[in-house]
């Protein structure tokens, strides 16, 4: 049975095992916390079996070190049907002070499934207090916004037309990356997304000191299983002045067969960084083909969009 609570907090240390490239926390390790926790948030308030259908708009506004003691706070925003609209929040700080700061935010979407698979009637959340229907209303107001962005990312064409950098990385989901319903972890699936995207940003900027600052319209499919062939496509479409902003789907499938689905696609954002920490200027890409021009137009107007979510 549900517990009723809306709300859940994990806390651990942040471990040398969870450092990236750049030295402090992967932002792939961080999106795992993420989902984790609302995961656990999701399951506690539908007493359900639950996935992760969608996250959006995480903004890393700085990073956790390696040693921090780590906060992740899930809190219940809304429910429709069968979906769970769960707010997110790391922070993380010295141990020794208890004092922690903000690292990231984001709205996480779970749905509730039974046995099948099929999408099951979640209880109803209804907002105690005025801070609770704050945070519903902006949710409800993200809805249309995230349809959106869901449209402009499908309506796009990604063949071998494009000239765009791009790497894939190919190999088997194993049985450590299993989640509790016997599929593989829509956390570790994030992961999978940010490592791809990090060697397609070493590779541009011919530096391994490159961080995710944003990762954003992040679309669950269907699931992926263990011991299926899966395949993380990272494509350039645009760089800022200090930005690389890049799109990578991941798809899987038997392979036996070698037939690939589509699981999930998502836009990641990585910064190229000094010695000191600092942004760092990025090499400029200059679309070649149509294909790309569109692709970046794509990204573009998905910044636009980005900066309309309410908050």
């Amino acid at each position: 049975m549900p517990t009723g609570q809306p709300e859940i907090t994990l806390r651990f240390l942040a471990a040398p095992t969870d450092a990236g490239y750049s030295g402090g926390v992967s932002g792939g390790r961080v999106l795992e916390w993420i989902d984790k926790a609302g995961y656990a948030c999701a399951v506690g308030w539908s007493g359900r079996y639950c996935v992760t259908a969608y996250v959006g708009n995480v903004q890393f506004s700085r990073p956790v070190a390696v040693g921090e003691l780590v906060e992740a706070t899930a809190r219940l925003v809304h429910t429709g049907r069968s979906s769970m609209h769960i707010l997110v929040s790391v922070r993380s700080g010295d141990p020794q002070t208890a004092r922690l700061s903000s690292a990231t935010e984001c709205l996480m979407v779970f749905v509730a499934v039974d046995g099948e698979g099929r999408p099951v009637e979640v209880p109803a959340f209804e907002p105690q207090t005025e801070a609770d229907a704050r945070a519903q209303e902006l949710a409800m107001r993200r809805i249309a916004l995230r349809r959106e962005i869901e449209t402009a990312m499908a309506a796009q064409t990604y063949s071998d037309l494009g000239t765009a950098p791009r790497v894939v990385l190919r190999f088997l989901a194993a049985p450590t990356d299993v989640n509790w319903g016997g599929k593989v972890h829509g956390g570790i699936v994030m992961r999978w997304i940010d490592e791809a995207a990090h060697v397609l940003a070493t590779r541009w900027t011919g530096s391994a000191a490159n961080v995710a600052v944003y990762a954003g319209g992040v679309r669950f499919y269907r699931p992926l299983r263990i011991g299926h062939l899966v395949e993380v496509d990272a494509r350039l479409l645009h760089t800022g002045s200090s930005s690389l902003h890049v799109s990578v789907h991941v798809r899987s499938g038997d392979p036996a067969t070698a037939d690939m689905e589509l699981t999930t696609h998502c836009l990641i954002v990585f910064v190229p960084l000094t010695p000191d920490g600092q942004a760092a200027p990025a090499p400029t890409w200059v679309p070649a083909s149509q294909e790309d021009v569109a692709l970046e137009r794509h990204a573009l107007h998905l910044i636009e969009l980005r900066k309309s979510v309410p908050r």
